[in-house]
């Protein structure tokens, strides 16, 4: 979580809502037709440029010395978090069968259109392979979106001589505008289709029967930089001002990363001038407490990578926090794993009984934790996107292999201990696109992402797709959204109208713009995350007084 920190994953840019394809050419035909029309604009890329193709972030080129045929060829260059995908979007007719091929090189490399078919090449294969795919429009339909792209962690893909076939000459000029939205699929076949985010939605709930929360049940929550220094300065507990309702201490991290054995060490006075005595500190803690302010210990973040793949490192997880807990006398535990910390092993598919060693020991020790120091234990946790709601599409390694197996890693401890869960603030920042509940891609800088994202956590989702598995709603009253407070704690900052544009349409059902929330309006939503408090003081505390001037 320190800046750029707690989106880790932040390179991921489309590549994640296209967590799984990767290829090149297009070519839509008519089958039987007699003639055959070009479709796609610089498929074979020689006018030395990408246009009109776009790809992901700054992933995709063009490239000599590795085309088909020619001189130039598309390149992209795929990362543990992209996939980069490159996509074209064209004039098609309504109901036509049109024919996509293109000539691949690399590793996993896709081929495919938004919303319909797709298909992939499983490895090298020595050089250049041919993938073709046919795919027929709806009634109404007028344009169609192609991609290509790569898979997560293998490098370098070239793709050549791609094409879109359909009878006849387009019926318009192929579009010059490239979607960047992505679509792909985990496997040849699609997880995540636009009529399963339909079918799959829960219906909105009614609002008339929706209780008003209580005064004072809307809480806001922010990370208070505890062990470390940076730009944001330093923040004395005791200064931390009142408007904060849980302050969750940044951060206990392990000795090693499958030890078990977290620890929390505060700040230096070296590192952070002004820090105070671990007298006072704890004093301040207690000060907090008896104004009905919950402090709890965050785990993780950009650096504490935390595996806990043996039982012996969760006996020392439960030892070393009950400690800390004990210590400085918290309220409970934030859980704040990132990067490599939560996977999933291959063939682990069903969240609802997982069988990963770090998933399950993680869960058993959080359970021991809260039966050990009762009702009262706070539990929070604060995922990125790429463990959560990523799982809609795609969750672990998937049903072929070969997906991230990070993806939606966070569900079934999430699920677990939903009954212990006092608070999910998942980070809506340092994100890549993620698929919605209503089909769509949703990027970070407005009201839009936000609204999409959260909806996921109040109506459930199927689980890659699977509308037999549904990851179920959580109460309104157990989910926060989480925000960078500015421009420097991280990407995807909005300013404060737009947060209450997001509150409006979540709470109020409006100001909603293109997203209808499938839950419908919640007004028990329980509030706002930050990373961080620091950054907020930094930014003249703007908002957290935005988020008091909006719940009062």
């Amino acid at each position: 979580m320190r800046t750029p920190r707690r989106k880790r994953l932040i390179a991921a840019g489309t590549a994640w809502a296209v967590a799984a394809a990767a290829a090149v050419a297009v070519s839509f035909g008519l089958a039987g037709s007699a003639s055959a029309g070009e479709f796609l604009v610089n498929g074979g890329l020689e006018s030395g440029t990408l246009n009109p193709w776009t790809c992901s972030g700054t992933t995709g080129s063009v490239v000599t010395g590795h085309a088909h045929t020619g001189t130039y060829a598309l390149a992209g260059t795929a990362s543990s978090t992209d996939t980069a995908q490159c996509t074209q979007t064209v004039a098609v007719a309504p109901s036509t069968t049109y024919t996509l091929s293109a000539y691949v090189n690399g590793a996993y490399v896709y081929l495919g259109v938004n919303g319909g078919s797709s298909t992939w090449t499983p490895s090298t294969g020595g050089g250049y392979q041919k993938l073709s795919v046919s795919f027929t429009t709806t009634a109404t339909q007028t344009s169609a979106t192609v991609f290509t792209h790569g898979w997560y962690g293998q490098g370098a893909y070239y793709a050549d001589d791609i094409s879109l076939d359909g009878p006849g000459a387009p019926t318009g000029s192929p579009s010059a505008t490239a979607s960047s939205s992505a679509s792909a699929s985990a496997s040849p076949s699609s997880s995540a289709s636009a009529s399963a985010s339909a079918s799959a939605s829960a219906s909105p709930s009614s609002s008339a029967s929706t209780p008003p929360p209580p005064p004072g049940s809307h809480a806001l929550v922010g990370y208070l930089h505890a062990s470390f220094a940076n730009g944001a300065g330093y923040l004395k507990m005791s200064d931390v001002p009142d408007s904060w309702d849980i302050i969750d201490l940044a951060f206990g991290e392990p000795d090693s990363i499958t030890s078990g054995n977290i620890h929390f060490n505060r700040c230096p006075v070296a590192q952070c001038p002004g820090a105070e005595s671990d007298a006072d500190f704890k004093a301040a803690i207690a000060a907090k407490q008896a104004k009905g302010k919950k402090v709890l210990l965050s785990i993780g973040g950009q650096n504490g990578e935390v595996q806990l793949t043996t039982t012996a490192a969760r006996d020392a997880f439960v030892s070393s926090v009950s400690s800390i807990i004990d210590k400085w006398g918290l309220d409970g535990l934030d859980i704040d794993f990132e990067g490599h910390s939560l996977s999933l092993n291959t063939g682990d598919n069903d969240f609802k009984n997982p069988t990963t060693p770090v998933i399950t020991n993680l869960i058993s020790a959080v359970k021991t934790l809260k039966a050990k120091y009762g009702a009262n234990f706070q539990l929070t946790m604060a995922p990125e996107t790429f463990f959560v709601q990523l799982g809609y599409q795609y969750y672990g390694s998937g049903p072929w292999g070969g997906q991230d197996p990070r993806a939606g890693a966070f569900l079934p401890v999430i699920h677990a201990l939903r009954d212990d869960l006092t608070l999910l603030h998942v980070q809506d920042y340092n994100s890549g696109s993620i698929m919605g509940l209503d089909g769509q891609y949703h990027n970070m800088g407005g009201a839009d992402f936000h609204i999409a994202m959260t909806d996921m956590l109040l109506a459930g989702f199927p689980v890659a797709g699977n509308t037999a598995n549904m990851f179920p709603a959580l109460k309104p009253s157990q989910v926060a959204i989480g925000m960078p407070a500015n421009t420097y704690a991280g990407n995807g900052y909005v300013a404060p109208a737009v947060v209450n544009q997001a509150l409006d349409c979540l709470t109020k059902g409006t100001s909603c713009g293109s997203y209808t929330p499938r839950a419908g309006k919640q007004p028990n939503l329980r509030g706002l995350m930050t990373w961080s408090i620091n950054w907020d003081n930094y930014n003249g505390n703007e908002f957290s007084r935005n988020f008091h001037s909006y719940f009062g």
